[in-house]
């Protein structure tokens, strides 16, 4: 009965807020505190109890009420974290306040002359250190009221974390509280692992939940090429005001790293127990996610003075919070000012971030992503006995932006094996999206590491390691390498993917050009999907098609041109597969390009408009407990994404010197390219994309895009090929190798074949394995990797899907759900 009066009254309350015409004053404490001290609500009663259409019509009839509202919320929230909420009572009363906030706060950012009230000055609130708290000028915008109160609480002992106190009489001051010794998990910067505590996770999470709402002001402002407009209220909790901010950092990436979905492996053990730590830890890798995406700028420091001495500074810095470990940090005297006396807008978090160096960190953070991110791959005899994660997408982008902002991190993901242990399940994702149109974000997120990881030398050595966990996946059996289980799934994409996966071919063949001389044997299997995908791309109503398609014939030359050149005597399969299909070669080098054989190819097209031929590619079993792919549900929600820049915006080309360094290639400059005439399509014409969509800083949302000429395959409308154009290019085409290649070998296997009545091709692999091309073939060519290159249409991309993936996961309560958001378009299947 308790909890239905509560329900009750809360339910009378509400209803007086929308219903009163004259606004109540702040004073009459009796009214307010019929939302928050007399109830308790779960988020979800709030959600139920407080409709969308009386918010607004409290924002549009009653605004001071609304404002007042938010006001005396923010005002329990600062005194529970002064007082440090010693009763349970207190404790109740911010639960409540916060519920009520996160259910307010996106009809407060929906509107536009609402937007700036959290920044306005409330009288009284004085920042810290200011002794004349009712002088307007010293007054503290409510924004920053309600985010230094979220973050004292999230340290609040007995409350979201263990106390401290010697004895039964003694009192923790929350003003004097040291955070750094309450750090949530062991980890990263702290050894000391604290006893889980339900109460404290489901009370952190709705803190957390709070949090991640006061940074939605994102998703309400529409896509913007201006990545200098930061959000307010990010650039404020990551900043120097937040004393909590380092062992907040640490709290929310030790959280996430060391959660272990599995526990102790007892079957079905996630139905009979409730995860609280789970939803935890999905709540702080979205507030990781969000407030590192905002680098704020450089920070204009100061000198550091010489005086000081590293181990003086450490000594400082262990008197200041001698439990955190300063050195994980990397805390060296020119970074003093950092933790000391930090100066400008600085993303602390983002900061942090960089500073972690140490090989016991890297390991704890990349197992603990690892283990996340292979856990939906698990296979068990007994069904649904294991628990599934849901939020690998958040992990794939924290991952993305460990990688981005710590260079160290990336090295050392690359220096061992353990990047496989990434690899595999972002394959694993990738494949098993390819169907559903809903999950393109989840598509490139995937494709956007890999050509990360791509440009660097050591992740196409460490493909070479032999294949051996067999994940289920609907793809053919095969026996090899982890560069077999790449192209393998880069081909099923290709050739079974929905059609809105076609900007992401550029990217895949970039990856696999990339890799492609360090590869040391192909297997069979995956030079077949190679030696298909080059015919189907070489068709000449593919060709012709659109302007940029040769592009994909030329990354295909080029990968095997590197294998010829760099990996020729373990590539037997690869050699074998292009003697088989050479005639794939003969036909690219005698393209015809009359108009009349032109226009023949593309009626060719309108006939069988399917992209690729899906028939000749010699598909066999698929891997035994996998299922296929398939598209979404029907009424599946899905979030509109930006268009992704060209392959040429992607990238930047680099040259492998003969030491082994990479020399940036300077790019060619684009005012020297003529856009007057057709022919000028192909100004540079091997794989630089000239695509109108890549030279337009405006962004486009999919529903816009579906209404322009979005893929390869729409764009013949306003373009059409012409005999000087494939002249242009197909003189260009690098086939000198390959052909030098075939002119040895074939005589001499059409011979071992005639002399010995060969028709096993066991024989024919036997000999090409024997053989060499030394001094036979043209002088090799320099290795060239494209990599991936940061730019404003990336970061936009990023902002739009993230924002999506984290509307899209908040379904209980439903944070944003119907309400007026600009970011991106939400969108029924």
């Amino acid at each position: 009965m308790g909890s239905t009066d509560s329900k009750l009254n809360f339910r009378k309350a509400v209803i007086q807020l929308t219903t009163k015409t004259q606004p109540v004053e702040a004073t009459d404490d009796a009214f307010w505190d019929q939302f928050w001290a007399d109830t308790t609500t779960t988020v979800q009663d709030v959600f139920a109890l407080v409709p969308a259409a009386e918010i607004r019509a409290v924002r549009e009839e009653s605004p001071s009420n609304l404002a007042t509202l938010c006001y005396k919320a923010v005002e329990k929230l600062v005194q529970g974290a002064e007082s440090g909420c010693p009763t349970e009572r207190d404790k109740q009363v911010i639960l409540n306040c916060t519920c009520i906030l996160s259910r307010i706060l996106p009809y407060i950012f929906e509107d536009q002359d609402w937007r700036g009230f959290f920044w306005s000055t409330v009288p009284g609130a004085g920042r810290a250190g200011t002794d004349e708290l009712d002088d307007d000028e010293g007054a503290r915008p409510l924004a920053e009221s309600l985010l230094l109160a979220i973050a004292d609480l999230l340290f609040c002992p007995d409350f979201t974390v263990h106390s401290h106190r010697r004895g039964p009489d003694s009192v923790e001051n929350m003003q004097s509280i040291d955070s750094c010794e309450y750090i949530w998990e062991a980890g990263v910067g702290f050894a000391q692992s604290p006893p889980l505590n339900y109460i404290h996770d489901l009370n952190r999470t709705e803190l957390l939940r709070l949090l991640l709402t006061c940074f939605s002001e994102a998703m309400y402002l529409p896509p913007s090429s201006d990545n200098n407009v930061l959000n307010p209220w990010v650039t404020f909790f990551c900043s120097t005001e937040n004393r909590h901010a380092l062992p907040l950092f640490t709290s929310l990436l030790n959280v996430v790293c060391a959660y272990d979905p599995v526990g102790y492996g007892i079957p079905y053990n996630h139905l009979l127990f409730s995860d609280y730590r789970e939803q935890l830890v999905e709540q702080a890798v979205q507030i990781l996610i969000v407030t590192l995406e905002h680098d704020g700028g450089v920070a204009h420091r100061p000198p550091s003075p010489s005086s000081m001495e590293e181990h003086e500074v450490q000594h400082l810095l262990k008197e200041i919070h001698p439990l955190i470990e300063w050195h994980a940090f990397n805390a060296i005297p020119i970074n003093l000012l950092i933790f000391v006396q930090p100066t400008g807008p600085e993303n602390l978090f983002v900061n942090y971030l960089s500073r972690i160096h140490r090989e016991e960190d890297f390991d704890f953070v990349l197992k603990g992503l690892a283990r996340l991110l292979t856990n939906p791959l698990t296979q068990t005899y007994l069904p649904n006995s294991t628990k599934k994660i849901q939020f690998h997408q958040e992990l794939l982008v924290l991952f993305w932006k460990l990688c981005d902002f710590n260079k160290k991190f990336l090295f050392f993901v690359l220096k061992s094996s353990d990047v496989l242990d990434i690899l595999v399940p972002i394959l694993f994702y990738l494949n098993d999206a390819r169907a559903d149109q809903s999950r393109v974000g989840l598509m490139h997120i995937g494709v956007f590491i890999l050509l990360l990881l791509s440009g660097e030398r050591n992740f196409g050595v460490r493909l070479n390691k032999p294949y051996s966990v067999h994940v289920p996946m609907d793809i053919p059996v095969f026996t090899g390498t982890h560069a077999d289980l790449l192209i393998v799934v880069f081909h099923k994409i290709i050739t079974t993917g929905h059609q809105r996966l076609q900007p992401l071919f550029d990217c895949l063949l970039t990856i696999i050009v990339n890799v492609s001389p360090y590869l040391k044997s192909l297997s069979m299997v995956a030079a077949n999907k190679l030696l298909h995908l080059l015919e189907a791309f070489s068709t000449g109503w593919f060709l012709f098609s659109v302007a940029q398609n040769h592009h994909l014939v030329f990354f295909l030359l080029e990968a095997f041109n590197n294998i010829i050149q760099y990996q020729f005597d373990g590539n037997c399969n690869l050699v074998y597969a292009i003697i088989r299909k050479r005639n794939v070669f003969h036909q690219l080098a005698n393209l015809p390009s009359d108009p009349a054989s032109i226009q023949k190819a593309l009626q060719r097209k309108r006939k069988s408009p399917d992209v690729i031929s899906r028939t000749s590619s010699q598909e066999t079993v698929s891997m035994e407990g996998s299922r296929p792919a398939v598209p979404a549900e029907p009424g599946t929600l899905k979030t509109s994404l930006v268009a992704i820049p060209g392959i040429d915006k992607l990238t930047e080309k680099s040259q492998v010197s003969e030491d082994g360094t990479m020399v940036s290639v300077p790019k060619t400059d684009p005012s020297k390219k003529a856009h007057s005439d057709q022919n000028a399509v192909v100004g540079t014409s091997d794989t630089e994309s000239n695509s109108g969509r890549d030279n337009e800083d405006v962004f486009y949302t999919e529903a816009e895009m579906e209404r322009r000429p979005l893929s390869r395959a729409s764009s013949t409308s306003f373009w059409a090929p012409t005999p000087e154009w494939v002249l242009s290019w197909k003189c260009k085409l690098p086939l000198q190798t390959i052909m030098r290649l075939l002119q040895v070998l074939v005589p001499q296997v059409e011979k071992i074949c005639i002399d010995k009545g060969l028709t096993d091709e066991s024989e024919i692999l036997k000999f090409l394995q024997h053989g060499t091309l030394v001094g036979l073939l043209p002088v090799p060519h320099p290795i060239l990797i494209r990599k991936y290159q940061a730019n404003a249409g990336t970061a936009m991309w990023f902002r739009t899907y993230m924002w999506g993936v984290v509307y899209l996961r908040n379904v209980d309560p439903p944070i944003w759900y119907d309400t007026d958001v600009r970011l991106f378009e939400i969108q029924r299947m």
